[in-house]
């Protein structure tokens, strides 16, 4: 049996080193840094994110425990209009920060974690419209080597 891809990785540790070596890929890049620099970005978004994507990918539920949900989440990115290109640069960051954060180089893990990021883009993008409404009480997906387990 395999482990889940949060153990793959190597646990919370791995998880907020990937969450700080995104943070940082974004905002070194020259378009995508906009989001990632306001004044109101919460001071707590490295480490709210790491504790998000390793649930996701099968971690303990500390971001829905006492952080949010998938609604939530999606409402923080809602109505932002057409940022399809920003979604390409963020599966970009993402891609480049695995590397970056030391996780495993195993083809079929990164292979996982590219198509989740990619599901995840996709899923914030439904929502891009203006007059976009997020349904309440979505769940925080999981991830698993095979890709979105559902129920």
């Amino acid at each position: 049996m395999r482990p889940t891809l949060f153990a793959f990785a190597g646990g919370e540790p791995a998880f907020r080193a990937l969450a700080a070596a995104h943070h940082a890929r974004c905002l070194a890049d020259p378009e995508l840094n906009h989001p990632f620099t306001r004044a109101d970005l919460d001071p707590q978004h490295v480490p709210r994110l790491a504790a998000y994507w390793a649930e996701v990918m099968g971690g303990p539920p500390r971001y829905s425990e006492g952080l949010g949900d998938q609604s939530g989440l999606l409402r923080m990115h809602a109505g932002n209009g057409d940022i399809s290109d920003l979604g390409r640069r963020f599966v970009d960051c993402f891609v480049a920060a695995l590397d970056d954060a030391q996780l495993p180089a195993d083809p079929e893990f990164r292979s996982a974690m590219r198509a989740y990021v990619e599901w995840a883009v996709d899923d914030v993008l439904v929502f891009s419209p203006v007059d976009a409404v997020v349904p309440d009480d979505r769940a925080v997906p999981r991830w698993s080597w095979d890709g979105l387990r559902r129920g």
